[in-house]
């Protein structure tokens, strides 16, 4: 063999070794992605396999708390429309009348009932374990419990009264224990049921003016975390909603009082409808899903905040993995204008205080 050939073959394989190592992070890439495509599609395949079985509410009897008016009205009727029977309970025995009559015009038969109960369930325990006694007694049992009484207040940490503490925890906090308690031997026995937690994207992030509110709304999680560790073996399951600002009596009594900076936060994320928010709430309900959330903003801070929180499938644990980078640099953006928020406004007022004392 010549020195030319010689040469000609050492430079093919010269080439062909530096082309093959240049191609070769491609090539691992393309064998990566085929992998994380095919244990996605084998995530979804068995995925359905292991969520809960649907609940089916035609017939089925739905308590809801705090079902006079907002979230909790609009909950029974998406529960009446799909042929539930339900139990409204609250305190204004003239509410729950007229909401009786708006879930009633929902009704797809003849056999449907509204019940009403007024009570306080974060008074007593007692009273509320009567109540839910006498409706299981006049509908059967339980399927399905919508702990959604509640009641906001929004203020600076140093000018909201002691005593308001206290109430949150006991309105929001201790006013889902109870029926929750009421329900649950019954719902074991019969090794089925459904329980929501209305909490609140205040319940996801603490933010200015909710020092009173949200740890009463934070309390919900934890709740709900150790009640569906005990409850998921008896195939019960538990759902937190966290719904945003929501076009409710309750919000617009909020409002008067709520502190600039609260409005401002607040502002950010807008508005939603009472009907959007129930008809996600049943969905996900329903499904058993553990975390119900709502638009681009709550997804995000629900996958930002699962922590240890169980999932329903695989594929919501898959999704909570690949997006928490991005979210949380996302979250980090959103946190650094909310401080900007605060700080502009307390400029803004030790401006005006010192133009009032020069005045």
């Amino acid at each position: 063999m010549s020195s030319e050939e010689t040469l000609d073959s050492a430079l093919s394989h010269w080439l062909f070794f530096n082309t093959w190592w240049l191609l070769l992070p491609f090539i691992m890439l393309l064998v990566v992605a085929a992998f994380i495509v095919a244990f996605v599609l084998l995530l979804y395949m068995i995925s359905p396999l292991i969520s809960p079985k649907p609940l089916k509410l035609n017939g089925a009897h739905v308590v809801v708390t705090g079902g006079s008016s907002g979230i909790g009205k609009c909950i029974a009727m998406e529960c009446y429309k799909h042929g539930a029977f339900i139990t409204l309970v609250a305190r204004d025995e003239h509410k729950l009348v007229q909401a009786k009559k708006e879930v009633e015009k929902f009704a797809i038969n003849d056999k449907q009932v509204v019940l009403c109960i007024s009570v306080d369930v974060a008074k007593d325990y007692s009273q509320v374990e009567s109540v839910i006694k006498q409706a299981q007694e006049k509908l059967g049992p339980v399927d399905m419990l919508v702990n959604c009484a509640g009641t906001s207040l929004s203020g600076k940490f140093e000018e909201v009264e002691v005593d308001h503490f206290k109430k949150m925890m006991e309105v929001n906090y201790l006013g889902s224990v109870y029926p929750t308690r009421a329900v649950i031997t019954t719902m074991k026995e019969r090794r089925m049921g459904r329980i929501m937690f209305v909490s609140s994207q205040a319940g996801q992030i603490g933010l200015f003016g909710y020092t009173a509110y949200s740890p009463s709304k934070f309390a919900l999680r934890g709740l709900a975390e150790a009640l569906q560790m005990e409850m998921k073996p008896y195939n019960i399951y538990v759902t937190v909603a966290y719904p945003p600002d929501t076009d409710t009596p309750g919000f617009a009594e909020e409002n008067k009082t709520k502190p600039l900076e609260t409005k401002l936060i607040s502002e950010t994320s807008g508005v939603s409808q009472p009907e959007q928010v129930a008809k996600i709430v049943v969905k996900d309900a329903v499904q058993g899903n553990f975390t119900s959330s709502f638009g681009p903003d709550g997804y995000m801070l629900s996958a930002l905040t699962c922590g240890m929180s169980p999932v329903t499938s695989i594929t919501e644990g898959l999704q909570q993995i690949v997006t928490m980078g991005l979210f949380r640099t996302i979250a980090l953006f959103y946190l650094g204008s909310f401080d900007s928020i605060v700080r502009r406004c307390m400029i803004q007022r030790e401006q005006c205080k010192a133009a009032d004392k020069r005045e």
